[in-house]
């Protein structure tokens, strides 16, 4: 299981997993399937919560919800380049997200939200868990 390791790299707080249903729901919503170690750690874990409550992995419905308003909401569109390509899955807890390339090839992004910047920082959400809690990677 994916977060027997997840669990190993740090403290951290697991929900009861994400239904198929509830993955597949998502999907539509957002229009495009999510990448398979995502759906993998939120089969899992419906989110995963760090130290303080940092969100190490929001829940399925809070993917849905804060991508589709990224994606649709106004102010937004005209501050920032586009969303489309980015499924943002996490934060940083200073307003900064993580993202993952919905290009196919499953790289994280960290998101810099003063300045619009995308860092690439990981090869898929799981090594992101993994550099992000051990502390290999700062924001």
């Amino acid at each position: 299981m994916l977060i027997e390791r997840v669990s190993q790299w740090g403290e951290a707080t697991f929900r009861d997993p994400a239904s198929a249903q509830m993955l597949d729901e998502a999907e539509i919503a957002l229009r495009h399937p999510l990448p398979n170690d995502l759906r993998e750690l939120l089969g899992e874990s419906n989110g995963i919560e760090g130290e303080y409550g940092l969100g190490l992995l929001w829940s399925i419905e809070r993917i849905a919800r804060d991508n589709h308003e990224f994606r649709t909401g106004g102010n937004l569109r005209e501050l920032y380049m586009p969303f489309d390509g980015i499924l943002f899955f996490a934060d940083a807890g200073n307003g900064d997200q993580f993202g993952l390339s919905l290009s196919g090839n499953n790289d994280v992004f960290a998101w810099d939200h003063e300045d619009d910047s995308r860092r690439w920082v990981a090869d898929s959400a799981l090594a992101y868990l993994e550099a992000w809690m051990t502390g290999r990677l700062t924001i």
